[in-house]
């Protein structure tokens, strides 16, 4: 089962990162294999996301329930589609010198064990190509004049 987790100190806000992380609707726009988001069920406590991933021939679609912990912490538990299980969680934690810890982890196993080899090849290296687009994103949005 693929797992993944990192550490990142970034000059942003804990409300900045939070609504970046809790922004799933965007994703397509700067996450790369995201091919697109809906969000549903919407309530102030979090709402019900499905995504569809692709790359090369590979595309398929899940759904999950996002919990928002506002400023912390972004959990996302599965509900449905091509995984056995998938586990995502983002804590936001303030840093004394006005920066933030961002701290992602993520692991996951696919039902087709074809998929899971496949995935777990390009899986850290996709995950750290997804922590940059995070961080581009958030140079993008937050951008100081």
């Amino acid at each position: 089962m693929p797992h993944f987790s990192e550490k990142r100190t970034l000059s942003y806000s804990a409300d900045q990162l939070f609504d970046l992380i809790a922004d799933v609707a965007k994703y397509p726009e700067f996450l790369p294999w995201c091919r697109g988001a809906r969000v549903k069920n919407h309530t102030d406590r979090g709402f019900d996301a499905d995504v569809i991933i692709g790359f090369k021939l590979f595309r398929e679609r899940f759904t999950s329930r996002v919990h928002l912990i506002r400023p912390t912490e972004v959990k996302v538990e599965y509900i449905k589609g091509p995984m056995k299980h998938l586990y995502n969680h983002w804590r936001i934690e303030e840093q004394p010198d006005g920066t933030c810890l961002l701290d992602f982890e993520v692991d996951f196993e696919f039902k087709n064990r074809v998929l899971e080899e496949m995935i777990s090849g390009l899986f850290e290296k996709a995950c750290h190509k997804m922590m940059a687009a995070f961080e581009e994103r958030a140079a993008f949005l937050y951008a100081k004049d």
